[in-house]
This record gives C-alpha cells, sequence and structure tokens, in this order.
C-alpha cells in the first residue's frame, strides 16, 4: 500500500477507542475477531447512524438557488442525491415494519421532494444537456420507483447522441452512467463488461498499488456493476476471487491510517460479492468501526475520533457521506451475515452472469 493511504492521524491516535474498547490500531483484535460480534453490533450501527441522518435532515436542503450557475453542486445536489442513492439502497435491503426500514423511506421521500418530485432535475437537465450528473441523481430516485415523465422524454433523445456516448470520463464514472441507464430502462450506450476491464479493480491491478483514490474508484465500480449492492452476482468470479483475497489488506490499512469513509465502502464492497459473506472480514473490521462512531450516530470522513459528547461534534460536510456510508454498509453486511445464518431474511437480487 503506498504512503497516500497509510500516512495521517494514525501516529497520533490513542491505544484505546473513544469508548473504552481497543482502538483502531489494535491489530491483534482484528488477526482474532470474537465470531459473530459484527451480527450483534450492526443493529445498533445502522439505527444510529440513521437516526443522525434523519436529525440533521435539514442539512441536505437545497438552497433557493440551487438553479444559478454559482451555485456548488458538490455542497448541495451531491449530497441530496448520496441520500437518495444511499437511502433508497438501505430502505430495500431492511426488513419492512422495521423502524430503519421506514425511516430510510422517509429520507427518500424527503429527498424527492427536495427536488420537487422530479421538476428541478428537469430544469438542470434543459440547463446542462451535456452534463451527466442530473441524469444520474434522477436514475437513484428512478431506481426506486419514482419517475418524472417530462425528465425522461427529454433524456432519451439526449441519451441517443454521439456526445453522450462519447463523453470522456474515468471508466468506474462511465460504468456509473451504464448503471444509471439499466435503472432508467433505456438501452445501455456501451456494454458494461468492456468498460468493467479498463477500470483498476477490472485489470487485476497489482494490489500492493492500492491507495486512495484507486480504493474509491474500485468501491463505485462494483457499486455500480451491483447496482449498489442489490445484483452481486453481476460481479465475475476472477474479480470475487481477488476481492476476498485483498480486502482484508485493503481495510486494515484504512484502519490503520484512520480512512473511515474508505473503510465503510470497503465493507459495503465486501457485502456485495456473491455468496458466502466474508464473515471473518466483517467480524474484525466492523468493531473498530463501530467504535469511532460518535453516540449521536455520526461517523467522521478521517482523522482521530473525537470524544467531544457535542450533538455535533464535526461540521455536517465532514461526516454526512462517512454516516450515509456506514449506514449503507451496515445495512448490506446485515443483509449477508443474516442470509448467511440462514434466517430467511430478504436475499439479494440474481442475474445469470455473462462475464
Amino acid at each position: 500500500m503506498t504512503t497516500t493511504a497509510t500516512e495521517g492521524p494514525s501516529q497520533d491516535r490513542p491505544a484505546e477507542g473513544p469508548r473504552g474498547r481497543p482502538g483502531p490500531g489494535a491489530g491483534a483484535d482484528r488477526e482474532h475477531p470474537a465470531p459473530g460480534v459484527a451480527l450483534a453490533l450492526l443493529p445498533g450501527v445502522l439505527r444510529s447512524a440513521l437516526a443522525w441522518t434523519d436529525a440533521h435532515r435539514a442539512d441536505f436542503t437545497l438552497p433557493d438557488d440551487v438553479l444559478e450557475p454559482h451555485t456548488q453542486v458538490n455542497a448541495t445536489l451531491k449530497p441530496l442525491g448520496e441520500l437518495a442513492q444511499l437511502g433508497s439502497t438501505i430502505r430495500r435491503t431492511t426488513t419492512p415494519g422495521t423502524p430503519e426500514h421506514e425511516l430510510a423511506g422517509e429520507l427518500v421521500t424527503y429527498a424527492w421532494e427536495q427536488v420537487a418530485a422530479g421538476e428541478l432535475l428537469l430544469e438542470l437537465l434543459r440547463a446542462e444537456p451535456f452534463a451527466a450528473y442530473p441524469y444520474e441523481i434522477y436514475a437513484a430516485f428512478a431506481g426506486y420507483g419514482l419517475r418524472h415523465d417530462g425528465f425522461e422524454a427529454l433524456a432519451l433523445p439526449l441519451t441517443a447522441t454521439r456526445a453522450w456516448a462519447h463523453t470522456e470520463q474515468h471508466a468506474n464514472r462511465q460504468l456509473g452512467l451504464v448503471n444509471s441507464e439499466r435503472r432508467v430502462g433505456v438501452v445501455t450506450h456501451t456494454d458494461a463488461g468492456a468498460v468493467l476491464s479498463r477500470t483498476w479493480l477490472g485489470g487485476l491491478s497489482e494490489p500492493w498499488m492500492f491507495e486512495g483514490p484507486s480504493g474509491y474508484a474500485l468501491t463505485h465500480t462494483v457499486f455500480h456493476l451491483t447496482d449498489w449492492g442489490r445484483m452481486p452476482d453481476r460481479v465475475p468470479a476472477r474479480i470475487d476471487g481477488y476481492l476476498r483475497t485483498w480486502l482484508p489488506a485493503w481495510a486494515d490499512g484504512c484502519l490503520e491510517s484512520g480512512q473511515w469513509d474508505l473503510t465503510g465502502e470497503l465493507l459495503a464492497v465486501a457485502a456485495s460479492l456473491p455468496a458466502p459473506a466474508p464473515v471473518g472480514l466483517l467480524d474484525a473490521v466492523w468493531p473498530v468501526l463501530a467504535d469511532v462512531q460518535h453516540p449521536t450516530g455520526c461517523v467522521p470522513e478521517t482523522g482521530v475520533p473525537v470524544e467531544d459528547p457535542a450533538p455535533d461534534p464535526y461540521p455536517f460536510i465532514d461526516c454526512y457521506h462517512s454516516t450515509l456510508v456506514t449506514a449503507f454498509a451496515a445495512a448490506l453486511s446485515l443483509r449477508s451475515l443474516r442470509g448467511a445464518a440462514g434466517t430467511g431474511e430478504a436475499v439479494p437480487g440474481r442475474e445469470r452472469r455473462t462475464a
């Protein structure tokens, strides 16, 4: 692993976590995790992360000038789109009637209200027909069953243009666009298998070349390939084996360097693989991330966890994504572990593997 992923806060990290359990540097405990510890911890982690997200619902509210050119997309539409995407996955993954299932649905409904039931996304598409992000945000809702006829009427001819098919972007981003097209229900502009082969993960890159940017590219490749964990059987056998071999080492490096957001994404990847679940990995890593989670439910993106009991120990922009990712990964991990235990919980979608 390169220094990008290992440098930073680990040098000053205390030996114990913020609530007295062994801290993120306690490698010996990760080598010999208690069997079943993740399954015991995860319901509380999920509920707590969702409770924090609900309590900060107003922070996802779009400003009145969201359609103006000066508005920062990454601070407005991006968080809301992530709320819609991860909230809808949590809703689909959790058991109907449970508080977390109902709350995840409420959060998606709130996000849909913020985009005026799709009308705001239509305005964005009209203003920026060359941009992919309005379509990708819309696809998060469409995959959940929330549609806007006007948006789709305009998007259909736009996605059939040569410019759309030849937009220059990284392979994992193009795979995300393919998944968005699948969700909306249109013919994809290119073959997903061909795009996958051009990604860092699809090339089975040397595992010691893993670092921050390649780690996020890897996790999103899996998310787009599996439709955010809903279709694990889309992961080819060679990639499944590669990930099962190297995820433990990568996750350990992220824990040592305090990369909590990326740790959560790697846990979500582990829970998105075809069965059986990597129980040992989940049991080893989840207790550490659970210890990093603040009592209010939020999780910092990076760095030494604070012990401040204040309701908002971190700025919203520094913890909303990692908190959502923690909830997302917890929901997927619970589904995977309960399925492995034969509890009769909902199982992920299946489809014939083609690569």
